[in-house]
């Protein structure tokens, strides 16, 4: 039996009914073969009905938030690839087509669309520098496979998504998507794509320094998780210093006098040194747990065939198909 790759493409919308049906209908023009999931996100317009009207399957989730939907969509929908796209038509959603085949022609389980702004106030100043900034704090703590680290313009293998814990709640999914690959090594490339001025009738969403803060909480938070060693080490080298930094002066004393006359300070200072040999050594448990659960995910994700453009022919359910060559990309 010859199973064709399947593709689907979810786009999350509050209240976008003025852009959700030209985003319906240029993914539908793009990827003919796919089928489009529009997530109604709790809107209090037509979304939903232009959405239909354009010809997406509508589904509602009625907890706000973008990674509310993800979580949602990434639970329900099958599929070899897909892909997500916000809704606002700030993406040029007629580069579908170049984003999934060079997902079955790497393969790879994500491919990113690295955004080249082409409108003048499309990018907010305060998004850009913030962008960078996040992006550059991921890159120096999980690697330096990613230049758009916030893009919503997204394609992913079906073993990405089902190996995807998919915790956040809004706009920083895209953070935890992004270190959900730098940090299982998964390969990963990304195509250019225009960004341009929401259409006439459209709101922003987010809020510059509301979303900038909860992202850096997330990769904060991370951090702590997913490279609890590197995190308890620093946190253990400061409580170090200040030990060493109240205790020399005792230490001085001692050597001088042959009398510790200031025993609180001694006390102190050897409290907090062993509170620092303590936190040192949690890390390095934590550290043993988190390579454990990598490894959990990571048999998961395995678990799944490589995403290829070939016709997986199947006997009784199970793939035989060939195998195709794959890519490692560079991390941490």
């Amino acid at each position: 039996m010859v199973v064709e790759p399947t593709i689907a493409c979810v786009v999350p919308c509050h209240n976008e009914e003025a852009a959700v049906g030209k985003v319906v209908r240029d993914l539908r023009a793009a990827l003919p073969e796919a089928l489009v999931y529009v997530y109604d996100n709790a809107s209090t317009d037509r979304t939903a009905q232009v959405a239909r009207a354009a010809g997406a399957i509508v589904r509602q989730e009625s907890r706000k938030g973008k990674g509310n939907v993800i979580r949602r969509a990434f639970a329900d929908v099958d599929a070899d690839a897909l892909l997500i796209i916000d809704g606002d038509d700030t993406y040029d959603a007629s580069r579908a087509r170049d984003m999934v085949d060079v997902l079955f022609e790497g393969p790879y389980d994500q491919v990113v669309g690295a955004r080249r702004v082409t409108d003048d106030g499309a990018y907010r100043t305060g998004h850009a520098v913030g962008n960078k900034l996040l992006t550059g704090a991921v890159r120096s703590l999980f690697g330096n496979d990613v230049t758009d680290m916030l893009s919503g313009y997204r394609v992913f293998s079906r073993r990405f998504v089902k190996s995807f814990p998919a915790l956040a709640r809004e706009f920083e999914t895209e953070t935890e998507m992004t270190i959900h690959a730098l940090h299982l090594r998964l390969p990963t490339a990304e195509v250019v794509v225009d960004y341009r001025v929401r259409p006439a009738g459209g709101e922003s969403k987010l809020r510059t320094y509301r979303d900038g803060w909860r992202i850096l909480r997330v990769i904060l938070d991370l951090a702590r998780r997913e490279r609890p060693s590197l995190v308890h080490t620093v946190i253990a080298g400061v409580l170090a210093l200040v030990s060493v930094i109240l205790g020399i002066p005792v230490i001085a004393d001692f050597v001088r006098t042959g009398t510790v006359p200031r025993v609180p300070t001694a006390i102190l200072a050897a409290a907090i040194m062993t509170i620092a040999a303590l936190v040192l050594l949690v890390g390095y448990i934590l550290e043993s747990l988190t390579h454990m659960r990598q490894e959990q995910t990571r048999l998961v994700h395995l678990a799944y065939p490589a995403p290829a453009r070939t016709p997986r022919y199947t006997a009784h359910g199970v793939g035989t198909g060939p195998v195709p060559v794959r890519k490692t990309a560079d991390g941490p």
